[in-house]
């Protein structure tokens, strides 16, 4: 007999084991739950991976996109002074948009209730230019926004902010400012009435229920900034390079500035995300070690079942080598389709993730992600092929690595041995 590696009769031979029925129906019973487990291990830290990074990528985006990526501040700046200043920080290579905002909290009332809220005082230009605000305007329009005396009355507010007050695109929403000033009767914090010129959605809940947009000057003159601004934010062609550019925009924003970027103020975020990651990726990976580690038990069945032929083989010539390859790629089958068949189902569910949650809750009536507790409208599923190539290279070494040992144990029994007891 041939001892070329893998030959056509080994194959044929150990497919033939791997199919076995009757007699060896046990063999195929622990067969089949080795593959049905190899591929649902497979799928699972596919899947539960995908989501993690849905989750990471879908909050960096809402987060980097609302938010500024780096952020200047040194002072309250006069407007000659601050509109250099941006001049100079837009000048700095990477950086896609610099804009002077006023922020503060201040409760805000509405016909159905009160609540608590954040306002951001921007300039009309620097809002359009704003493309996860000005492009996820859900009513109303920004026609109006910071036109008119002083940049209009008019406002653009969250929509669960604006659904929890009771208010529409044309409602009047009266703001409070926290910092008031001193009458005769004591401090009384000073408010006025806006116009609701639009509602905007970022399917983000934290931000749809808590922010407003205002004119700047409207924002001064309510928060008493006197024609000062709380901070410039800068937005980067790469919010990776936040951390590089800071002495840049330092240097840009002269002496007394202060610059931060977003991987300070949001690190504790983002490394827990991280470290959750790598210990759910851990995890999986066991599962799917412990589900290769099934293969085990099928084969040494299938050894000790197939004694006699193991016997005969040999004494037809068969080496060692080739009762061990039969085995080897007995084994190796089950984890190869079974990987296979987890990858398929793995990366169409995540694929179609969005579908299936609608499906699931059309079926079940509930809804299964409720974006005030996870912050997204949607679950969210980003693969990685990278990802994808490292589990299927995992699974199949964890596979192989198990099939091994019974199968160097089948090449090594005695067939005078095998034999007597036949």
């Amino acid at each position: 007999m041939s001892a070329i590696p893998f030959g056509a009769w080994e194959r044929a031979i150990a497919i033939r084991y791997l199919l076995t029925k009757r007699r060896n129906g046990g063999v195929a019973l622990i067969s089949g739950i080795s593959f049905a487990a190899i591929a649902l291990a497979v799928a699972a830290l596919i899947i539960t991976m995908s989501i993690m990074n849905g989750f990471r990528s879908e909050l960096s985006s809402k987060i980097l996109g609302f938010n500024g990526h780096a952020f200047v501040v040194g002072g309250y700046m006069a407007q000659a002074d601050r509109d250099a200043l941006v001049s100079r920080i837009r000048a700095v290579p990477g950086v896609a948009q610099a804009q002077a905002l006023v922020e503060s909290q201040a409760l805000v009332q509405g016909p159905a209730a009160a609540a608590g809220a954040v306002v951001r005082g921007i300039d009309r230009k620097d809002l359009l230019a704003t493309r996860i605000i000005a492009g996820n305007i859900k009513s109303g329009s920004l026609r109006g926004f910071g036109l008119g005396d002083e940049g209009g009355e008019d406002v653009i507010v969250g929509q669960k902010l604006a659904d929890g007050l009771g208010l529409k695109v044309g409602d009047p929403i009266t703001i409070i400012s926290p910092t008031g000033g001193v009458t005769a009767f004591g401090s009384l914090p000073p408010s006025k009435s806006y116009t609701i010129a639009g509602l905007f959605s970022v399917g983000m809940s934290e931000y749809d229920q808590t922010f407003i947009y205002m004119p700047l000057t409207q924002a001064q003159l309510l928060f008493g900034r006197e024609g000062a601004v709380d901070f410039i934010e800068v937005k980067l062609d790469d919010p990776d390079k936040a951390p590089a550019l800071k002495a840049t925009l330092a240097a840009a924003g002269g002496p007394g500035t202060v610059v931060t970027d977003w991987t300070e103020r949001n690190r504790a975020y983002f490394g827990a995300l991280e470290v959750e990651r790598n210990v759910m990726r851990m995890i999986f990976m066991f599962i799917v070690a412990l589900a290769a580690l099934n293969i085990i038990s099928g084969l040494v069945m299938l050894v000790k079942n197939k004694g006699r032929d193991i016997a005969i083989l040999r004494t037809m010539g068969a080496s060692r080598g080739s009762v061990l390859r039969i085995f080897f790629m007995s084994g190796a089958t089950i984890g190869l389709t079974g990987t296979l068949a987890g990858l398929v189902f793995g990366l169409v569910f995540c694929l179609n993730i969005e579908a299936i949650q609608r499906f699931v809750e059309w079926v079940t009536g509930v809804q299964v992600f409720n974006a005030d507790v996870y912050f997204l409208s949607h679950v969210p599923a980003k693969v990685d092929w990278l990802e994808v190539a490292g589990v299927a290279v995992w699974a199949l070494a964890a596979s192989f690595a198990f099939t091994l040992l019974p199968a160097w144990r089948a090449s090594r029994l005695d067939p005078v041995e095998a034999l007597r007891y036949e």
